[in-house]
């Protein structure tokens, strides 16, 4: 049996075990795939050697960034978004093996917010500085959209939540919440933004999924905001990282 899995902590709230265990389910596959919740990432060489059979890992909060230094190699998108969220395993003809990491979270991010954008949309606030907001970023520019970020302590490169202006969300029609503010159990939780000023002009995309509709999402909703939760953007980036794990790309 082949194995792929999920490493971070915690992983209640994972989606990719549930995805990949239907996948190959129904393509009649002998694979499995398996949760590795552990409060240390450094715990990746003892969970590949007491794992044989691993083939490739997805990562996910919070180590997308603190796994790196533990990799052999990362590809050259990856390297410049700072985060991993893909490791694919290379073994040569000895047994030898290679972890390289890789970014699917940003082609799912473009992908997914794409079709919802117009020429109103050039300017974005990300909320929050974690791994997931890195490829957001990077998918942003990809898409020609200028990008800020929104942090609650003051950071190099960002604003705090008390900084936004009226003008700031007035100019930023696109506001993406890469925090887990609003997440299962935790449903009352949202962003700190003045919803009050938001309006028709403006996009709201929540990479939270489980509530289908967050708060975040219902009051931007109520102004008259077009909003999208992370499902679809977590679908494309989970077909990504099969890509990944199984075609010779290096």
């Amino acid at each position: 049996m082949t194995t792929y899995g999920l490493i971070g902590y915690p992983l209640g709230h994972s989606f990719s075990k549930a995805f990949f265990s239907r996948k190959f389910a129904a393509e009649k596959m002998d694979a499995e795939y398996v949760n590795f919740e552990t409060g240390d990432v450094r715990e990746l060489k003892n969970i590949v050697h007491k794992t044989p059979s691993l083939c490739g890992l997805n990562v996910t909060i919070p180590y997308k960034t603190a796994i790196i230094p533990l990799l052999d190699e990362i590809d050259d998108e990856a390297h410049a978004i700072g985060a991993v969220n893909v490791i694919q395993f290379i073994r040569d003809h000895k047994g030898e093996l290679k972890m390289k990491g890789f970014n699917s979270d940003v082609i799912g991010f473009v992908n997914s917010i794409r079709p919802l954008l117009n020429e109103i949309h050039r300017k974005a606030l990300i909320l929050g500085t974690g791994g997931a907001s890195k490829a957001v970023f990077h998918g942003l520019q990809r898409l020609g959209i200028e990008a800020m970020f929104v942090s609650r302590g003051k950071h190099d490169g960002c604003i705090t939540y008390d900084e936004i202006t009226p003008q700031l969300i007035e100019n930023h029609t696109v506001i993406v919440n890469t925090t887990p503010l609003g997440m299962f159990p935790h449903t009352e939780g949202r962003p700190n933004i003045p919803y009050n000023l938001l309006t028709p002009s403006h996009l709201l995309y929540d990479l939270v999924y489980n509530p289908e509709q967050t708060l975040f999402m219902q009051k931007g909703r109520e102004r008259g905001a077009i909003v999208k939760n992370g499902l679809e953007m977590l679908i494309l980036q989970a077909e990504e990282s099969w890509r990944i794990w199984n075609s010779d790309i290096f």
